[in-house]
């Protein structure tokens, strides 16, 4: 089978009203979707780069799914200390040495969290809606320790509330008379994440052609020295915007690096400012390296 792009969510502010919208926890992990056929199975994710390798659970497919062929869609988790863990899954994701895969397995066991299914016994089925595609995949799906298909709520706000206060990534809305779109992005599915802010101090840029396109962030420490955090380059800020930070930084570059942590010679592409400018960003959580994951800019403060 040709993998193909799968359908995406949009980012949304408000929790969808009605009986035909339910939520879905959205689980910190990779996406992967699965294609047998010919009694042959392969694993892709989003970018369309083969994983078959890296989750060898998952390739009986006849041991969690009665389907002749079949594509499914969903995510591949990991947990830890009870919660799911972006950075544990992404080391069975980039295992390379496949030679030490038997250990990979044993540290880092995985779930896979299956949330649709796309074509079903040499049939698409992509034009059922997804309350058809739903009913389907509770009938096919079987139970197996590294499988499971993701629950859905009608208590929408509900499910929200509970994942903020247990520190889950966030939730999916999906409308139940939905479609589905290979390659598409609208708002028949929506995604709401937790977010965290802060304001963090600019110490240094780097440009994309003549104009400034990201920001290193950083906060400082009781020492008062300033530790690098990480660079964000998405977020509320318009080109015009872009094009006052590349003007308003002129006065302010410097050759040394402001953070004590991230040095000249181990960064050449960056260019260095004194850290007079400070901005709002929100971001997912904190990583094992202590920078942030996705920041977003919001606005100069």
């Amino acid at each position: 089978m040709k993998p193909i792009i799968p359908f995406e969510p949009t980012t949304a502010d408000l929790i969808p009203k009605g009986d035909d919208w339910i939520a879905q926890l959205k689980w910190d992990g990779t996406r992967i979707l699965t294609y047998f056929e010919n009694g042959e199975l392969q694993l892709f994710n989003r970018k369309l780069n083969e994983r078959t390798k890296q989750y060898p659970e998952l390739q009986d497919p006849s041991e969690y799914c009665k389907a002749s062929s079949l594509i499914l869609d969903g995510e591949v988790i990991s947990f830890k200390d009870g919660k799911p863990s972006f950075y544990d899954v992404m080391k069975r994701d980039r295992l390379r040495k496949f030679n030490h895969l038997q250990k990979a397995i044993e540290e880092t066991p995985i779930v896979y969290m299956v949330f649709d299914v796309l074509f079903f016994d040499g049939e698409w089925v992509l034009d059922r809606t997804l309350r058809e595609r739903q009913a389907l995949l509770e009938d096919i799906m079987l139970p197996h320790a590294s499988v499971q298909v993701v629950e859905s709520f009608a208590d929408k706000e509900g499910l929200y509330q509970a994942c903020l206060q247990s520190g889950l990534e966030g939730v999916v809305f999906k409308d139940l008379n939905s479609r589905y779109t290979l390659n598409g992005k609208d708002s028949r599915w929506r995604k709401m994440k937790k977010e965290y802010d802060l304001i963090a101090v600019v110490g240094g840029v780097t440009y994309r052609g003549d104009i400034v396109s990201s920001l290193d962030l950083g906060l400082y420490n009781d020492q008062n020295e300033l530790i690098y955090i990480g660079s964000a380059g998405s977020g509320k800020l318009s080109y015009k915007d872009w094009k006052d930070v590349t003007t308003a930084i002129q006065q302010i570059i410097t050759d040394q690096s402001p953070f004590v942590n991230l040095k000249q010679h181990e960064n050449a592409h960056h260019t260095w400012i004194s850290p007079a400018l400070k901005i709002k960003v929100t971001y997912l959580e904190w990583t094992q390296t202590n920078t942030l994951r996705h920041p977003v800019i919001q606005s100069f403060v």
